[in-house]
């Protein structure tokens, strides 16, 4: 599998995640601008179209522990627990939300041509398109918008709190699409698309405890 095939699979697999919690601004901005996330874990289901795909390709896809992976009439998945994430979740304008944030555990995807460890995942969000970093079998590989998270599509529940305290959210059936970007990737990699911009690769859900900033 080459570099850049590898990105193409661990980016569709990865840049969605955290996408309701986690800006591209530095760290230190963000401690002062935005909100922290705790208690939090963010799942991805891919679809079934998505999943020919993985068998096509004779892929097959596990957690590493911490993540899990989840089976349900929904499709196939994996759940990260969340490390760390700041930023906006904005609530009264879900498709303005932006962040960034850690995940624990990670995926080994395996393959005829061999086996890829993806850990240290460092997804962020901003204008509804997921990017990040991870790192592929040692080596730091990301940074660019594979995907768009449609977050006006998904279900939002929060629990009633007082201003400026600590909220429970949870973001359901966030429907997860290719960028133009990574469609031009695809194909140089692995010949014509069967993915539009259009297609679902996959469904967001995510939850946490959202602590606003200090005022």
């Amino acid at each position: 599998m080459s570099a850049t095939r590898r990105a193409i699979l661990s980016g569709v697999l990865t840049a969605p995640l955290l996408a309701h919690f986690t800006t591209n601004a530095s760290a230190a901005a963000q401690d002062d601008m935005w909100g922290t996330v705790s208690d939090g874990w963010v799942e991805i289901r891919w679809t079934p179209k998505a999943q020919a795909q993985l068998d096509q390709n004779k892929a097959t896809v596990e957690a590493i522990a911490p993540a899990t992976q989840v089976r349900g009439h929904d499709g196939i998945g994996m759940r990260f627990p969340v490390r760390s994430a700041t930023g906006d979740p904005a609530l009264a304008d879900l498709p303005k939300a932006q962040g960034r944030g850690v995940l624990d555990g990670g995926l080994l995807v395996r393959t005829p041509t061999g086996e890829f460890q993806i850990t240290e995942l460092e997804p962020a969000l901003g204008d509804e398109l997921a990017s990040g970093t991870c790192t592929v079998n040692g080596v730091k590989s990301g940074g660019q918008s594979l995907l768009r998270c449609s977050m006006s599509e998904g279900r939002l529940v929060a629990e009633p709190a007082q201003p400026g305290r600590p909220l429970k959210v949870r973001l359901t059936g966030v429907p997860v699409r290719p960028t133009e970007e990574s469609l031009k990737a695809f194909t140089t990699a692995l010949g014509a698309s069967p993915f539009t911009v259009d297609s679902v690769l996959g469904h967001l859900t995510a939850e946490g405890t959202y602590t606003p900033p200090r005022s």
